[in-house]
């Protein structure tokens, strides 16, 4: 019985993970001088290509609100020499 009852509730468990709303990432959006930034907590910041010359990174962030936002920004690789 108990193996039944258990069986259940990991399956019950394991249905409900299907049923919760799919995550979708937000688009990232080009930085732009003068743009409004509200900016709370940055989550993840892209690395920088190995190449030398501008080149883009995106920063995920969450605003004063909790919505999550990406920017694109450009800058210069990692890839110069001296």
């Amino acid at each position: 019985m108990r193996k039944i009852l258990s069986l259940a509730l990991s399956l019950t468990a394991s249905l409900s993970a299907y049923a919760q709303p799919a995550v979708v990432a937000p688009e990232a959006v080009p930085f732009a001088y003068g743009m409004h930034l509200d900016i709370a907590k940055v989550v993840n910041i892209t690395s920088a290509a190995d190449v030398c010359g501008p080149t883009p990174v995106q920063m995920t962030y969450r605003d004063s609100h909790g919505e999550t936002h990406v920017l694109e920004y450009s800058v210069i690789g990692s890839g110069c020499t001296n």
